[in-house]
């Protein structure tokens, strides 16, 4: 069986347990691209699978096979086309988020991917595979909370269905302003004629303020939710269990969005009039030309923290795990 070079869990555990390695060729199917990886885009996902998803309930964590490869977003060049698939060819350069959230299937960390044609997009033509690899499971998810969510599959954790709203002439504020999702969404907002309010830690805000963000608060120094009011919207990026100290700042009528799961605070929400939705990010290669046009005009600038070879995989994971990042993390494959 054909090999190729990528890194793999064997067990769950700190960043130490990837490993560099060779592992089978993926096998094309139909309706499938064989991309050849350039550079593969660095996700909170990866090291929750690496960690075994010891922050879900035991019930809801995944049995997953090892050993398995981590990762999901992936820029690089068709190798081959499967049956059926239209619109790509050999040679045409691609990005992908890969099979999400179908767990432990996307295998993004390798020399090579295989995956349904629809999860992919043509690479705008003028950002590099670095800065494409980076964009698609931040800018998805932006894409999915703020613009359109283009999907139909119901979030088990909540009744209604997620709706974006509109955001032209709006004061939006976006916790975790910084990391991935945060200054793609600022700037997504900005785009769509919003007021941004950007929070994050005091050495981002000249980033930020060149990004767009109309005002900014340093979280180190002052709470977001004592020194900001009537707010129309509030992305939390970064959500879980004390996202609902937001539901002050908003004003009647308004919503607050939580990225990650935890917000316990219904009947204060109910009291207040607010909208409180999430939604569960997912491959859409339609979205992300749509995006990628964006990123090609150069309305979006996606932000690169840091990059690493794919054999260092581990350093790239104990980047992550310091913290402060600013934009994206991103592996490169020779």
């Amino acid at each position: 069986m054909e090999q190729m070079k990528a890194i793999r869990l064997h067990a769950y555990g700190g960043p130490e347990v990837l490993r560099y390695e060779d592992a089978p060729m993926p096998e094309l199917k139909d309706g499938q691209l064989l991309v050849r990886v350039h550079a593969i885009g660095i996700n909170p996902p990866d090291w929750y699978l690496r960690e075994g998803y010891k922050m879900l309930p035991p019930e809801w964590r995944p049995n997953i096979p090892f050993p398995i490869i981590p990762g999901t977003d992936v820029s690089g060049v068709v190798a081959a086309v499967g049956k059926g698939v239209q619109g790509f060819s050999a040679g045409d350069e691609v990005f992908s988020m890969v099979r999400f959230p179908s767990v432990g299937e996307s295998a993004a960390y390798a020399e090579f991917v295989a995956a349904p044609a629809s999860d992919f997009a043509h690479k705008p033509a003028g950002i590099d595979h670095i800065h494409a690899a980076a964009a698609p499971m931040a800018g998805l998810t932006a894409w999915q909370f703020l613009i359109e969510l283009g999907h139909d599959v119901k979030n088990p954790l909540q009744a209604h269905k997620h709706h974006p709203v509109p955001l032209n002439g709006k004061k939006v504020l976006v916790n975790g302003a910084a990391g991935g999702v945060g200054h793609l969404a600022v700037q997504l907002a900005k785009w769509k004629g919003a007021h941004v309010i950007a929070v994050a830690s005091g050495k981002h805000e000249a980033f930020l303020h060149s990004i767009g963000a109309d005002e900014f608060i340093d979280y180190t120094k002052q709470a977001p939710e004592a020194v900001v009011q009537d707010l129309d919207l509030v992305l939390d990026t970064l959500g879980g269990p004390h996202t609902g100290r937001f539901l002050k700042t908003i004003k009647r009528g308004g919503a607050l969005f939580p990225v990650f799961l935890g917000f316990s605070d219904a009947e204060e929400a109910a009291q207040r009039g607010i909208i409180v939705s999430s939604t569960q990010v997912r491959s859409n290669g339609t979205q992300l030309e749509e995006f990628g046009r964006l990123l090609a005009a150069g309305t979006i600038n996606v932000a690169i923290d840091s990059t690493f070879p794919l054999a260092d995989a581990q350093k790239a994971h104990e980047r992550a795990a310091n913290g402060h990042i600013q934009g994206k993390i991103v592996l490169t494959v020779k």
